[in-house]
């Protein structure tokens, strides 16, 4: 990410009207800030994670976007469905209702799961999946209830042992396929589909399934912390204007988010980092 980046980016006339921050792309502002960026930015909606949500409040969260006008794209994130124990699997379960009331209290149309890894000490990843469905078809009715569609996201397959026990977009489907659509869908993220050659025909399947799509980069080498693989666009090896095309034709008319986990980015000015964000949207993802 350079100065020319940012400099470039207060020159941008394309269309934002899709576009979304995630707040962990800005991972130093709390609620009131990123929301204030976007607003000085043009950028019309923010996808919001529950931690600095729960730092100053439901309500006050959900006052701040509404006021400013700002769409919520969808809230991160609920899931950690795995657990064998029974205490641990209903620990899990309430903080889902949780997270679903929340998401409805701030009006994001989704609620994003990452479902979960192996249990520790645990090696049998059928049956980790297995829990998966079962608390999907416990949590689908309560949120279809509230407005609230379950996204189910599959990551990379570099976390699931410890994060995500679906890999795929078509295990995802196969699992939201067995609940109406309008409580569960799943999540598009460049980062963790880019690399699964069955992706494309797995997007067009998915049609009205898709709840969310998000897009950062894949760059290399790959950090000591995987997690913090994620870059902004055009810094790594994706393409993005072939998924953004293929959401699009599967019918998906909804908001872009750009969500990136990167030490450079959290430690560089938030508002250089969302007029880079907003200049590599507009050349790399529309």
């Amino acid at each position: 990410m350079s100065a020319a980046d940012g400099a470039a980016g207060s020159l941008v006339k394309a269309d934002l009207t899709r576009l979304s921050l995630n707040q962990k792309t800005t991972n130093s502002w709390g609620v009131a800030q990123a929301v204030a960026g976007c607003v000085r930015k043009g950028i019309p909606a923010i996808g919001l994670w529950r931690e600095p949500v729960q730092d100053i409040g439901v309500e006050r969260a959900a006052t701040l976007v509404r006021d400013t006008g700002l769409r919520v794209s969808s809230l991160c994130r609920g899931g950690f469905l795995t657990a064998a124990e029974p205490a641990a699997r209903q620990r899990a379960l309430d903080d889902n209702r949780l997270a679903i009331d929340e998401a409805a209290a701030l009006g994001a149309p989704c609620l994003v799961l990452v479902v979960g890894g192996l249990p520790d000490g645990s090696r049998n990843l059928p049956a980790a999946r297995e829990r998966v469905a079962d608390a999907v078809a416990e949590l689908a009715p309560y949120a279809g209830e509230r407005g609230v569609r379950l996204a189910l996201e599959p990551l990379h397959p570099m976390y699931c042992a410890d994060r995500a026990v679906l890999s795929t977009l078509a295990q995802a489907l196969d699992l939201a396929e067995l609940f109406p659509v309008e409580q569960v869908g799943v999540v598009v993220d460049t980062f963790h589909l880019w690399w699964d050659p069955a992706v494309f025909a797995q997007i067009a399947r998915a049609g009205g399934r898709i709840a969310s799509f998000q897009v950062c980069d894949f760059n290399l080498p790959i950090p000591a912390d995987a997690l913090l693989a994620r870059g902004m666009m055009g810094d790594g090896v994706i393409d993005f204007r072939p998924f953004r095309e293929a959401v699009d034709a599967a019918g998906y008319t909804g908001d872009i988010e750009v969500e990136i986990f990167n030490a450079d980015v959290w430690a560089a000015d938030p508002d250089d980092v969302l007029a880079t964000m907003i200049q590599r949207y507009a050349d790399l993802v529309l």
